[in-house]
């Protein structure tokens, strides 16, 4: 699954540069996560770096866009073929 960032959202700037994927992005009223570019991480950490420094936890697995380990291993494949 993609992540999602709920609205206990504080806008305390700190995910946004965390993440190596470059999905959040500052929403109309809080930071949002893209799911076409959110690997949780993925080939790049053991854990979502977003919800390591989140001082609220506010940053939870998105249900509307489940995916299994291997298929955001897969999406990090695309994205890092595109990036280079």
């Amino acid at each position: 699954m993609s992540l999602l960032i709920n609205d206990e959202c504080i806008n305390c700037d700190v995910c946004e540069p965390e993440c190596p994927n470059n999905a959040i992005s500052q929403g109309d009223e809080i930071y949002e996560i893209d799911p076409n570019l959110c690997t949780e991480c993925v080939g790049h950490f053991d854990e979502p770096q977003c919800i390591e420094v989140c001082p609220v936890d506010c940053i939870l697995k998105d249900p509307g866009h489940p995916e299994s380990k291997d298929q955001l291993q897969l999406k990090y494949q695309q994205l890092m073929s595109k990036s280079a």
